[in-house]
């Protein structure tokens, strides 16, 4: 349960890892279309993209393309409403370092989700 009796369902590893795939499958896609092969900052270029499909999505719909997909949603911890664009930003910044979306608590919760006040969970 949330802090003010607001319910979520907990999201297990599996739709999490299929949600991050597809977003990564399409950002990939979509960063090859604007880059070449060469090795430099395009490179980089995929991350960019997932970085500001993550972040502009959950700040508007409460989840990324992927998740949507998988039928599942970020939520406020509290009160259960869409995240903030800042919570959304802190969110994702802390899910692109990789190593706080996979500490997980005992409830299930991502580091990155801990930190920005955010929980995932099902439609």
């Amino acid at each position: 349960m949330l802090n003010e009796g607001v319910e979520f369902a907990k999201v297990g590893i599996w739709r999490r890892v299929v949600a991050i795939t597809l977003d990564w499958v399409m950002c990939l896609a979509i960063a090859s279309l604007f880059t070449s092969r060469s090795v430099g900052l395009s490179a980089f270029a995929p991350l960019g993209v997932f970085f500001l499909e993550v972040w502009v999505l959950t700040s508007l719909q409460g989840a990324s393309a992927g998740q949507r997909i998988v039928r599942i949603r970020v939520i406020r911890f509290g009160d259960g409403g869409v995240p903030t664009p800042l919570q959304s930003l802190i969110r994702t910044v802390l899910l692109c370092l990789v190593v706080t979306a996979v500490t997980f608590d005992e409830n299930g919760r991502g580091l990155h989700e801990r930190f920005s006040g955010t929980v995932l969970t099902r439609k």
